[in-house]
């Protein structure tokens, strides 16, 4: 069975950092994508930045430039969000994400992690 761990949220005052990290466990399969999804209270969940295996990235506007999303070089199914520069607008659950074929679907999730950014 598949799981998702994430790691690293938690309080940080307004243009601090914090840095978050997901493994992958119960499968040596490669995923196509991982990706970092958020939700604030009362809004959607919206995608934050994504990273393909061939090492294509994107990220949704309001993060670039102050967020970067990588894998690990050594284990695949290991991805990291390295979030600088924070606002009181980040303040939500991020939830990673793993994808098996395509960005189109992601098939599994983490339980998320809460980042707040205190102002």
């Amino acid at each position: 069975q598949v799981s998702l761990v994430e790691s690293g949220g938690g309080l940080v005052q307004t243009g601090g950092s914090l840095r978050l990290s997901c493994a992958a466990t119960g499968t040596t399969r490669s995923f196509h994508a991982m990706a970092w999804y958020r939700q604030a209270p009362g809004k959607e969940r919206e995608l934050v930045a994504q990273v393909t295996r061939a090492g294509f990235t994107n990220y949704v506007d309001s993060v670039k430039g102050r967020f970067a999303i990588s894998r690990d070089d050594g284990y695949k199914n290991t991805v990291n969000l390295q979030m600088n520069n924070l606002a009181p607008e980040d303040t939500a659950v991020y939830y990673c994400a793993a994808a098996i074929w395509s960005v189109a679907k992601y098939d599994y999730w983490g339980q998320g992690t809460q980042v707040t950014v205190s102002s």
